[in-house]
Order: structure tokens, then C-alpha cells, then sequence
């Protein structure tokens, strides 16, 4: 998929009235998360010190922005996710089971290999982590959880609605969560791509979580690729929503309850990444010296394009574009932040 704009598309507020509409919604939405997940908002890090481990690999053929410091021995890498830096925030911070934080989160995917309405090379996302009880990694926790998010943003686009009256035209999201595993989505469409599974789904199911991400399916390829030590693969998954204005399925949120010793130990192995075991992180985790949590990415770009109508990224983010999408929205009369 590249930049295609839907015939007859217009934003249904102006540009001031977008970026005013922009820092209301996310103050909201904020406030709504922190209220129902009992989360406290805390300071991040733009970079990480590249031999610590802490930063994402991802998909794992992402290559993370790097640089040295001038009066340091260190050299640094730009964020790719806080997954990690977050667990060890939780332990230094002295948090306790039930209590967990959320920050923002900037990272730049240098290594994006399609620009289109939905991907840039500039991430912003509100990151999130909880701690929790041995018992609660279940996946009965893990729907609940996934509940919460979505109140969280029906609530949001609720009074975003009212102060905004436009916006009613968008209709109302579903507050009704399925759930699906990326295998159940194989075993009835073994002939399609993930993508593609995703779209047909969440066409007839408004709202979506779909479990298990990372992990080897039946076919032998994965849903979706996801890091080895972070989410445990069998206990994660995405938020997708139905985006009438794209007519597609959107991903609003990477999650999951992560990865204690025994998952992680596993899943490094099967990931082929043993080499991480001896990054401090990684020591520590596989110790048992880390936190049990629960935790996730949640995307502001991507919850403002589906609460504002937009049918471009770029017209709630400021980020580098090329030539290709320029054109196209300049043609369609959209102008890119």
C-alpha cells in the first residue's frame, strides 16, 4: 500500500482546529488511561546507551540511530521502544504490583520501508507498563486489559465529539472487543497475508485483538514479527480498529504481558538470539531480578488520525515525506504538517 487519498476526501477540521483538537485529545486520553489502568506518568529517555541492551530490536532488521558522545567513552542509540527501559524503570522507581507508569515515547524507524497513510519514519506513542502478580499472567488478565484501552479510547472520542460536533459524522467506535488468534486467522484464510487476514476480520468485527504475535504458526511463518525478549508471544497481541475512512483495519497498539525467565529463555532460543543473554538486561531479566509486568505501545499519530477523520499521517505528525506522497496529498488539497 502507498499514499492514496479517498476520492472526495476532506479534513473535517482546519488545520489550527486539528492541531488545537490534537493536544485536547491526547491530554484526555492520557487522564483516561492513567484513571483505568492505575498508571502514574514518568520522564523517558530519547536514547539509551547502546550496550545495555535496552533498546528494541523489533522486527530485527531495523537498524536503531546511533551516535557517539563527545566528553563520553559511550556511544548511544536513539529509542526504538521503551519496552524494556520501562521494566527497569519500574523496579528503580520502587513500584509495586497493581501501580504502573506511561511516558512518551519519539523514535525514528529509520529502516521503514513503505511511506503510506498509516507508516512514517517519525514514531510517537504513549508507552506503558505495569506490574503484576504471578497469577495474573493469563490471558483473562490480558482481555481485560485490552477492555480497559479500548474504554479509554471510546471515552476519548466520546468528548472529543461533543466539543468537536464535525466529528459525529465519523460514527462511533465499537466498544465491543473481539478476539481472535493469529492462528484462527490462518486456519480460515490460509491463502492470504496477514494483512490481508487483519482487514477481512476487523471489516466484520469493528474492534479487534488479535492474539498471539511473534511466534511461529502452523504454516511456519510467523503473523507478525515481534522481539524475542519482551513480549512472551503465547500472552500478547494487537488492537486494530475498523478506519471507515481509509476502509481498512488499523493497528492502534502493540501489547502484551511480557516475557518472564522461562518465556524469554525460550523464546531467545527459538529467535536464535542467544547472544543476548549476556547484555545486562538480559542477566538480570532471566535472574528472576526484574519485575513481572504487563505493557505496550499505544500509537498518538495513529488514535488522532482515527478520532479526527484524517486519511494521512502526515496531517497529524510532522515528519519527511517523499516526493510520492507530497505529490498526492498536494493534488487532494491535504497539507502535511
Amino acid at each position: 500500500m502507498h499514499t492514496a487519498i479517498p476520492e472526495g476526501y476532506k479534513s473535517l477540521l482546519s488545520i489550527y482546529d486539528t492541531q488545537k483538537a490534537i493536544s485536547l485529545l491526547k491530554r484526555l486520553f492520557e487522564d483516561r488511561l492513567a484513571a483505568l489502568l492505575n498508571l502514574y506518568r514518568v520522564s523517558a529517555p530519547l536514547f539509551v546507551e547502546e550496550s545495555s541492551g535496552l533498546n528494541d530490536n523489533l522486527n530485527g532488521y531495523e537498524r536503531p540511530v546511533s551516535f557517539d558522545i563527545l566528553r563520553s567513552e559511550h556511544r548511544a542509540q536513539v529509542v526504538q521502544s521503551l519496552a524494556k527501559w520501562k521494566r527497569v524503570a519500574l523496579k528503580r522507581y520502587g513500584f509495586f504490583p497493581g501501580k504502573g507508569l506511561y511516558t512518551d515515547m519519539d523514535a525514528i524507524r529509520r529502516d521503514e520501508d513503505v511511506l503510506d497513510n498509516l507508516h512514517s519514519v517519525y514514531v510517537d506513542q504513549w508507552d506503558w507498563e505495569k506490574i503484576i502478580l504471578p497469577e495474573n499472567r493469563n490471558l483473562d488478565y490480558l482481555k481485560l486489559t485490552v477492555m480497559d484501552i479500548v474504554t479509554a479510547i471510546c471515552d476519548t472520542q466520546d468528548t472529543m465529539q461533543a466539543i468537536y460536533p464535525q466529528l459525529q459524522q465519523l460514527g462511533k467506535l465499537d466498544r465491543r472487543v473481539s478476539f481472535v488468534t493469529s492462528q484462527e486467522l490462518e486456519d480460515r484464510w490460509p491463502e492470504l497475508t496477514p494483512k490481508e487476514r487483519e482487514n477481512a476480520w476487523v471489516r466484520e468485527h469493528k474492534t479487534t485483538f488479535i492474539i498471539g504475535i511473534g511466534g511461529k504458526l502452523r504454516s511456519g511463518k510467523p503473523h507478525d514479527g515481534r522481539a524475542p525478549d519482551y513480549d512472551d508471544w503465547d500472552l500478547n497481541g494487537d488492537i486494530l480498529f475498523w478506519d471507515d475512512v481509509l476502509d481498512c483495519a488499523m493497528e492502534i497498539s502493540s501489547m502484551g504481558i511480557r516475557v518472564d525467565p522461562e518465556s524469554m529463555d525460550r523464546q531467545l532460543t527459538l529467535a536464535g538470539c542467544d547472544e543476548r543473554r549476556a547484555l545486562p538486561y538480559h542477566r538480570a531479566l532471566l535472574k528472576g531480578e526484574l519485575p513481572l509486568t504487563i505493557g505496550g505501545g499505544i500509537g498518538q499519530s495513529r488514535v488522532s488520525m482515527l478520532l479526527l477523520g484524517k486519511a494521512h499521517i502526515g496531517e497529524v505528525q510532522a515528519s519527511i515525506w517523499d516526493e510520492d506522497t507530497v505529490k498526492v496529498c498536494e493534488e487532494a488539497g491535504i497539507i502535511l504538517l
